[in-house]
């Protein structure tokens, strides 16, 4: 089974859907026979990186792009964060910094050349929701990409040129021609679309969908004999 997942490294309902889907694969029977890839999504292709150090209000931003008083931004934040601390996860809005995240979504594909995709994705999320790094700053990215298990000198010639740039301008043309218009968003075999952070028991009916569809039963004898309902036949 092929799973393909649009999202990006900003997107705080992306974290909690990469939590419950794979809570939901803990539990699939079939989870070894599954191979997942994330796939590169802007929320924001105009977004300015931060550098280190920077200031940045991150629930006061939201707050001017959505028209929002300040109040009301932070009681959204407030209860994302308890949310997301139902599934585990550690937010800190108040340490979030801005950042563009064309590069890091070309060190993602970097990473799945190299294996170890899932590996920079969670970091790259807990660096941003966690820890307030500045995922755009490309010292930050090589310095979390080497953490991840990639080689800095690859890493750091990657960011230096153009490297992938194709990759993550296929993966937003891929997502547009199936009409993604937010994420998370999970494609099961190029055929079932679910989108957002749904539950993981949601998750797991897809999932048990998708393999029951894709290996249906064949009979391979007539009835010798059998039961239905309350009639046995004799």
């Amino acid at each position: 089974m092929k799973i393909d997942i649009w999202s990006d490294v900003v997107c705080p309902w992306c974290y909690l859907g990469k939590r419950r889907f794979e809570s939901a694969l803990r539990q699939f029977a079939h989870r070894d026979d599954v191979s997942v890839t994330w796939h590169s999504f802007q929320l924001d292709p105009t977004a300015a990186s931060a550098s280190p150090g920077s200031d940045h209000d991150h629930i006061q931003a939201i707050a001017d792009k959505l028209g929002l008083s300040r109040e009301k931004s932070a009681r959204m934040h407030d209860d994302l964060t308890a949310t997301a601390a139902a599934e585990g996860l550690d937010y800190h809005f108040e340490k979030m910094k801005a950042a563009n995240t064309f590069d890091a979504h070309r060190l993602l594909h970097l990473a799945l050349a190299r294996g170890r995709q899932d590996v920079l994705k969670e970091r790259l999320m807990k660096a941003t929701f966690t820890d307030g790094l500045p995922v755009g700053d490309h010292g930050t990215l090589a310095d979390l990409a080497v953490e991840a298990g990639l080689d800095r000198a690859e890493v750091e010639a990657a960011l230096a040129g153009d490297r992938y740039a194709d990759d993550v301008r296929a993966d937003i043309a891929q997502a547009r021609a199936y009409g993604i218009s937010g994420v998370p968003f999970f494609v099961i075999d190029a055929k079932y679309g679910v989108s957002g952070a749904q539950p993981a028991p949601a998750l797991l009916d897809v999932l048990n969908q998708a393999w029951s569809d894709a290996h249906p039963l064949t009979m391979t004898a007539g009835n010798a004999g059998s039961c239905e309902g309350d009639t046995c036949s004799v």
